[in-house]
């Protein structure tokens, strides 16, 4: 890859130090996008003994490019995104995507496609992870800074995605029992 070719990836990934996501830090300023898929990579990087048979790099690169198609259109939570969002994002990143240099372009589109599919076991950490992140940093948000839909959210969101992993699925149960003790509490 060309220098200039580098440095234009990385000033629209930079993007993403600037786009602000729906929650926010446990000291009360929203996250960027770009924190998220940083500790999203964190947790893979953490439970990659857990998932011996799995290519756990391919689930960290999974991790780092995930949300680079916010770099275009920002960040819309899950609970408000439509169809029309997601073509809009699918569509800007894919034509992102398919002018970078390659190989670097080919494996970028054959890891969103494979993120889509979720017929990998990769894919399927990824997913779960990336929804568990979300999670764990809302319970670590002030309540203060919850919507109303986000306290039953918090209850039943990734439940879909851990079924496959006893790990995941202890992770998911540890992390519901933070958000029960944080509304008790009334943190």
């Amino acid at each position: 890859m060309k220098a200039r070719e580098f440095l234009d990836i990385l000033h629209v990934a930079e993007r993403l130090k600037d786009t602000t996501r729906h929650c926010c830090t446990s000291g009360g300023r929203h996250e960027s996008v770009a924190e998220h898929s940083w500790r999203l990579a964190l947790m893979a990087f953490l439970l990659r003994d857990e998932f011996p048979d799995a290519d756990m790099d391919r689930v960290l690169r999974m991790c780092l490019i995930h949300d680079l198609g916010e770099a275009f259109t920002g960040d819309i939570p899950t609970f408000r995104k439509t169809e029309a969002d997601e073509r809009r994002e699918e569509t800007l990143l894919g034509a992102w995507v398919a002018s970078l240099p390659a190989p670097c372009g080919e494996e970028m589109a054959a890891l969103f496609r494979e993120m889509a599919e979720r017929q990998t076991v990769e894919a399927r950490i990824f997913k779960a992870l990336d929804g568990l992140e979300a999670l764990i940093q809302h319970n670590e948000s002030p309540l203060s800074t919850w919507s109303e839909n986000e306290y039953a959210l918090n209850m039943t969101y990734a439940d879909d995605r851990v079924g496959f992993s006893p790990c995941l699925r202890a992770l998911r149960e540890a992390i519901r029992e933070d958000t029960v003790e944080k509304i008790r509490c009334g943190e």
